[in-house]
């Protein structure tokens, strides 16, 4: 199975309520279009086979007789086909009627599952005819002289894959306060499977995607809701074959309301084992083992599935970001950084904040921030320090911006040249100013360090940091340098999230900071520690040296937030990047990508408090927790 996909399917084919063979015949079409277009799990709606609106019909035998005769055909017709098929029918068992889901693959009847939780309000009726398995038998049933399972407690398990696991509930059984699949998924089904005809009305839709979002984050498994649509009786109701596939709070696809069809998604079964066994001290009971639920055991049911064909499924380029924008959520990320530094400074009682400006992204977010917090706090912006260091590399422009932007925003300036102290710095070690090695650059930043260091203590003040996220997963700092501060503020923001919330605030504050944080948005990042070309330009950029930031926060959300093993990365870096990066480019900046993160792990194994605003965040602390001299090679090999 290519990388832990399954592609799945939610069909609602057009019927004729109590037309057994009209409805058999669609249903078996639906089976084999699925498979063509290389469903291996597909699921019909409640009660399709005869219809859910059939009333006091489901109390004829003649009825009855049909749907366990089409079930045998429909079971015949698949024979070949590999793919895990549920479809919904009136079971009889023992002398009484279930609501069942009915499992079928490769020409056999694997398994019936009867509804747990039986509606009878509003309009549902339905203890008017079927039975609560308690009531019932459990164990085995015969449909048209086929002996198949019979029971809620039943896994189907995919002999070419072992994380591909299914259990089913029946529509109400998602809305009941203690869902049957949350027995399912304690006891290994990572797919839930529901088969549903709820009846459209005004706000549902709405709230059925809430609850299928929520079950599937809830349980972190996958989720198939299909509804039944278009076909059933109108007398008193109308369905609108809502269907919808969700993986762990995420919708993966979703039909349009009264429109009959097939939808399709690829659920990715090896993430959800992952979360899984990342969370498991919380998911799992103590004594809980696969298959097992409290006192409850499963019967598990093995049944064959094709291997998918090349996954298609897509992701967004920025997942720290989202593609419909940030909207309301810049303001949240903004005021969690300020809260974070509003507690900080209380509680060191800090009269002033001490930030470097270098006319970058990273400083001017902190010094966004910090003065949200002086505003928040009734402090003065006048008491935050804002230091313009300029040295080697440094440019007009990169100078220019940020005097600006610190003037724009009402904090105090300070600029205070580092050439002449490097200078002396380099006699003193006995360093070569023509030799520009990493010394040559590193001693810039410590020099910074020490210059903010120095000022916060002869102020009382609190150095804020700049760095971010994805300098943190680089290791793009120096040591001591701009790598430590007193509190950092964007420690958990990645650097395509910083661009986003720069311009939030640009726009939100306008005039002459709006004109500045533009200029700044629309500046090479470097840390300007070589000097600057013949033009006076920037000549050191840093998505030169270590890669494009779009790259690397990609890969951190997936290798960090989603255990992704390095090759499916890659694999789907290059779908997701293609036309903008070539496959030779994917590799070579990934594989970086590793090299760095393990080998600067020293670095975040101390740096400093800063607040997580996200779902990733690498803090010693918090998240991430690393040996400094782990090795990559396992990681790097599985790349040849």
């Amino acid at each position: 199975m290519k990388y832990g996909y399954v592609r799945v399917c939610a069909a609602t084919p057009e019927m004729r309520v109590a037309d057994v063979e009209f409805n058999s015949r669609n249903i078996i079409d639906a089976i084999k279009e699925s498979a063509k277009s290389g469903s291996q799990l597909t699921v019909f709606p409640e009660l399709c086979v005869c219809g859910y609106t059939c009333g006091d019909l489901l109390n004829q035998p003649a009825l009855l007789d049909a749907v366990e005769n089409a079930i045998v055909e429909i079971a015949k017709a698949t024979e070949g086909i590999k793919t895990l098929v549920f479809i919904g029918a009136p079971i009889r068992c023992a002398g009484r009627l279930y609501n069942c889901a009915v499992g079928i693959s490769d020409g056999e009847i694997l398994g019936v599952v009867p509804k747990t939780f039986i509606p009878n309000y509003g309009e549902f009726y339905e203890k008017r005819y079927f039975s609560c398995l308690t009531e019932g038998c459990e164990g085995s049933v015969s449909i048209g002289g086929v002996d198949a399972d019979f029971g809620t407690e039943i896994i189907f398990s995919s002999r070419n894959n072992d994380k591909f696991t299914v259990a089913v509930e029946i529509c109400e059984d998602l809305w009941a306060a203690q869902s049957p699949s949350l027995a399912h998924a304690k006891a290994g089904a990572n797919i839930i499977v529901n088969l549903s005809c709820s009846d459209e009305t005004v706000g549902k839709a709405e709230y059925r995607r809430m609850l299928v979002k929520t079950q599937s984050a809830k349980l972190i498994c996958g989720y198939i809701y299909c509804d039944a649509g278009d076909g059933e009786s109108s007398t008193d109701m109308v369905f609108a074959g809502h269907n919808l596939i969700c993986e762990n709070g995420a919708v993966l696809a979703e039909s349009a309301l009264f429109q009959n069809g097939l939808v399709y998604g690829e659920i990715d079964v090896e993430y959800l084992a992952t979360e899984r066994m990342r969370s498991a001290t919380g998911y799992y009971g103590v004594n809980d083992t696969p298959y097992m639920c409290g006192d409850n055991c499963y019967t598990v049911i093995d049944f064959s599935s094709d291997e998918i064909g090349q996954p298609t499924r897509l992701y967004p380029r920025t997942p720290f970001v989202p593609e419909d924008g940030l909207g309301d959520r810049s303001e949240l990320i903004l005021t969690i950084q300020q809260k974070g530094l509003e507690k900080r400074l209380k509680h060191v009682n800090a009269r002033n904040a001490v930030i470097g400006i270098s006319g970058g992204l990273d400083s001017a977010l902190a010094l966004l921030v910090t003065c949200r917090a002086f505003k928040a706090l009734g402090k003065d912006t006048g008491d935050i320090i804002a230091v313009t260091m300029p040295g080697f590399g440094t440019t007009g422009k990169t100078k220019g911006n940020s005097l600006k932007l610190i003037e724009a925003l009402g904090a105090t300036a300070k600029t205070i040249p580092i050439s002449d102290s490097v200078t002396q710095h380099f006699k003193d070690i006995g360093h070569d100013p023509e030799n520009r090695n990493v010394a040559y650059e590193n001693a810039q930043a410590r020099m910074r360090t020490m210059i903010l260091m120095d000022i916060a203590n002869d102020n009382g003040g609190l150095v804020i940091g700049t760095g971010d996220l994805s300098e943190l997963a680089l290791g793009w700092a120096t040591y001591n340098g701009d790598h430590m501060s007193m509190y950092a503020v964007n420690s958990s923001v990645p650097k395509t999230l910083v661009r986003h919330l720069v311009k939030y605030e640009a726009e939100r504050l306008g005039g002459t900071a709006k004109a500045v944080l533009t200029d700044i948005l629309n500046t090479e990042i470097s840390p300007e520690l070589l000097p600057p070309d013949a033009g006076g330009n920037i000549a050191q950029k840093t998505e030169d040296i270590v890669g494009p930031y779009i790259l690397h926060d990609f890969f951190l959300y997936y290798i960090i937030r989603c255990g992704f093993a390095p090759d499916k990365i890659k694999f789907i870096a290059e779908r997701t990047f293609a036309g903008m990066f070539g496959k030779a480019d994917i590799d070579k900046w990934l594989k970086n990508f590793y090299k760095r993160f393990f080998s600067q792990q020293f670095k975040r194994s101390c740096v400093p408090d800063g607040v997580k605003v996200g779902s990733v965040a690498l803090s010693p602390r918090g998240d991430w927790r690393m040996p400094s001299d782990a090795v990559a090679a396992l990681w790097l090999k599985s790349l040849e």
